[in-house]
């Protein structure tokens, strides 16, 4: 029987836990995710867990931070004066919103702070700083 290996388009079913035990995602509702081992297309904690599995196999793999969103980086906490927000925007902390940089491109940051004359928006990714816990079903490797 075949590994999964770098190049391998592969199916997988994964449910994702953090250090609590927390569920933040899961395949078991929906069909598995499909990707070519090798490619970036999943965080490089998850691929690498993946390689040299079988097809039907399943396995529990704990995910370092560093391998998969990052660390947690204060830098990316951004202070706004209120009066820059749009005025129909009333933020709330844990509301996700749209930063256009002044590249044009568009990011999602999360409201962590509102003051009466400020808003702090972090741009980390929610999971940054996190160790994930992924149970994984290997269910198909393309030939």
């Amino acid at each position: 029987m075949s590994k999964a290996k770098q190049g391998d388009t592969v199916k997988v079913h994964y449910t994702g836990k953090l250090e609590d035990g927390t569920v933040f995602d899961s395949t078991e509702d929906r069909d598995p995710i499909k990707f070519t081992v090798g490619q970036g297309q999943v965080i490089p904690g998850f691929e690498q867990a993946v390689i040299g599995m079988n097809q039907g196999e399943t396995k529990k793999e704990t995910v370092p931070a560093d391998q998969a969103y990052g660390p947690y980086k204060k830098d990316m906490l951004i202070e706004v004066d209120k009066n820059k927000l749009p005025q129909n925007l009333n933020p709330e902390v844990g509301q996700e919103l749209q930063v256009r940089q002044q590249n044009g491109q568009q990011i999602p940051v999360m409201v962590k702070e509102v003051s009466d004359s400020s808003v702090t928006l972090d741009a980390n990714h929610p999971l940054a700083g996190r160790d994930l816990t992924f149970d994984i079903q290997l269910v198909e490797i393309e030939q």
